[in-house]
């Protein structure tokens, strides 16, 4: 990923079923990060920042979609 803009033009242009299994795939992600990073075995823990920041990013992009979608 090259950036934050890349990665929002990415998740503009996927469906609201896409976004949402995007979202299922992060927290999942973030599941396993955290469960890692309790018992001590992740040595890059700047990864549950960043996951959590694109758990953000899909949230606010699959809101933005369904408000438009209940406006037409």
């Amino acid at each position: 990923m090259k950036g934050k803009g890349a990665y929002i033009k990415q998740l503009n242009e996927k469906t609201v079923k896409e976004l949402v299994s995007e979202r299922k795939k992060l927290k999942k992600e973030l599941y396993n990060l955290r469960m890692k990073n309790a018992i001590r075995g992740l040595k890059n823990t700047h990864k549950i920042w960043e996951v959590r920041i694109n758990v953000a990013r899909v949230n606010t992009v699959l809101k933005s979609k369904i408000s438009k979608k209940s406006w037409q």
